[in-house]
């Protein structure tokens, strides 16, 4: 750094605990932003202990008291949203519009979500339990914070990936330690100054930047772990915290898909998919990479493609409403991205738009449509996380659900159908976690549902009462009043007469001639587990 790109390293957390450090540039323009510093062992293991000390009184607090603080932060979001914006923007390259919408919009509605739902979702449940055995007894499931989680979060959405994981862990009362990625890491870093302003205690949330070797670390120090990330690096997290048997979930990308059939708004469809393939310049998991188009609409379907993809305007950003796509924030999704276009163009498809490095000083991707593209390419079957629509026609609907479920990934998908009803029948086949009829993607707002893959797309969800549950521990309280006899039926010692009742017991509840359902046991079976107990206690 040399002159006025000099600046004081950023220090997390307060102090530097660590040699190295991480330089920011913006990836639009090339231009620096900050030096931060990096997180070595030794910091990385005083983290872990500030934050198991600080632990168990943000637990006490209750999930009420840590509500006002995140209320505060939800505020404090909203009331420097530029700040927050152009922080995302400087260190991603991303058009204003995606910060403002997918990173602000995101952190404002799951701090709103959080606050309200985690005490309905984390309140101790009562149980009736199936078998008179138990009757009399009280069962309750309450949940108890892990206490430590680690968050590894992606470069793509710093505030969304990254911060919007630990909002439900600190709602179930955990600390949590933050590692976000080491092209990303200043967005976190804002949240922590923002959390300690408006309240949360100290070392409760913790920032850790660092390479991947910092990740790796983590693992090995908490009590759960939340990562969001490639399969790559995904298998590696689910390796090491084998080792501990730490509990992980798992977000692991896709490639989503479009389903156009015959019939479908074509003029939506096309929106749809280009907006969903080319939103934050494609990197998202849930963008839509591959569409299948039935043959009777396909020619009409990709000159509509064709128009909106040319149409849109890319570079660095200067403001709303300045481009639609911005940068790609990491220099190596380049490499992979121009390889699935060269890949798909070698195997015969066709270009209709797009297909260059952008010539700027920043790192581009010229917005691109390929269509002929059949499951030989690259570009149908692995993820490419960059602003490009690879679109193949197919026979029928049948051969549409076949091939978008012929996939290691399944992670969401989207069909456009004649009407809704046709949609939802289609959809009912996917092998993906979600999908959405006649749209896409927009689904990840619906904070109350579950959101999570299936197949290599992940382990675990986001969202809705798993979403915070998973950051806590079940624990399950059986309560017997004192008024119970002190020797039942089943207690030591057997005997032949004991051993009879119990049989012609189980005969009356869960026999052929049982006439009520489990939670209404007919009234001989409990008349007979009665008389036991009087004659056990009796002896």
């Amino acid at each position: 750094m040399e002159g006025a790109e000099k600046q004081a390293l950023i220090a997390p957390n307060g102090k530097a605990v660590g040699g190295s450090s991480i330089e920011v540039r913006n990836p639009a323009t090339g231009a620096y932003v900050a030096s931060v510093a990096c997180v070595d062992d030794a910091g990385l293991e005083l983290l872990a202990q500030r934050g198991r000390a600080a632990q168990p009184a943000w637990s006490e607090l209750g999930v009420g008291g840590r509500a006002v603080i995140l209320g505060a932060l939800r505020r404090w979001l909203s009331e420097n949203s530029e700040r927050v914006i152009e922080t995302v923007i400087s260190e991603t390259g991303k058009p204003y519009e995606d910060a403002q919408l997918y990173d602000l919009g995101y952190g404002l509605a799951a701090l709103s979500f959080w606050t309200r739902n985690a005490p309905r979702y984390l309140q101790e449940q009562r149980f009736f339990a199936h078998t008179p055995l138990l009757a009399g007894r009280r069962l309750v499931t309450r949940y108890v914070p892990r206490g430590l989680v680690g968050v590894i979060g992606p470069w793509n959405y710093p505030l969304v990936n990254s911060f919007g994981d630990c909002i439900p862990a600190l709602m179930a009362g955990n600390s949590v330690i933050l590692k976000p990625s080491e092209l990303t890491p200043l967005t976190s870093l804002l949240m922590a100054e923002a959390g300690a302003e408006c309240g949360i205690p100290d070392a409760v949330f913790q920032v850790a930047p660092g390479g991947g070797e910092t990740g790796a670390a983590l693992v090995d120090l908490v009590d759960f772990v939340m990562f969001t990330g490639s399969i790559a690096t995904g298998r590696a997290v689910a390796l090491r915290a084998a080792q501990t048997l730490t509990p992980v979930s798992l977000e692991l990308g896709g490639k989503d898909a479009l389903i156009v059939l015959d019939g479908a708004d074509l003029e939506r469809a096309a929106n749809v998919a280009v907006f969903y393939a080319m939103m934050n310049s494609g990197a998202a998991c849930v963008s839509l990479e591959r569409v299948y188009a039935e043959s009777t609409i396909y020619s009409e379907f990709t000159a509509k493609l064709a128009e909106k993809v040319a149409a849109l305007r890319y570079g660095a950003p200067h403001g709303p409403g300045s481009v639609d796509v911005g940068a790609i924030t990491d220099e190596r999704q380049l490499d992979t991205i121009e390889a699935h276009v060269a890949d798909a163009l070698a195997k015969g498809a066709r270009l209709l738009a797009g297909d260059r490095r952008g010539e700027r000083s920043g790192r581009f991707f010229e917005p691109t449509l390929l269509v002929d593209t059949d499951h030989t390419m690259a570009c149908m079957n692995e993820e490419t996380f960059g602003p490009t629509l690879a679109v193949m026609r197919v026979a029928d609907e049948d051969a549409a659900v076949a091939l978008l479920n012929d996939s290691r990934y399944g992670l969401g998908a989207a069909v456009f159908a004649r009407d809704a009803a046709e949609g939802e029948r289609v959809a009912r086949r996917l092998a993906v976690g979600a999908v959405c009829v006649n749209d896409a993607a927009i689904n990840y707002f619906a904070l109350e549902a579950p959101m999570g893959g299936v197949k290599q797309s992940g382990l675990g969800v986001r969202h809705g009462p798993d979403g915070i549950r998973k950051f806590a521990s079940q624990q399950t309280i059986l309560i017997t009043p004192r008024w119970m006899p002190r020797r039942e039926p089943q207690m030591y010692a057997y005997s032949a007469w004991m051993t009879k009742l119990i049989g012609r017991w189980l005969k009356l509840l869960y026999g052929r001639r049982a006439s009520t359902t489990p939670e209404h046991p007919e009234p001989a079976a409990k008349r007979l587990l009665r008389a036991a107990r009087r004659r056990a206690s009796g002896d």
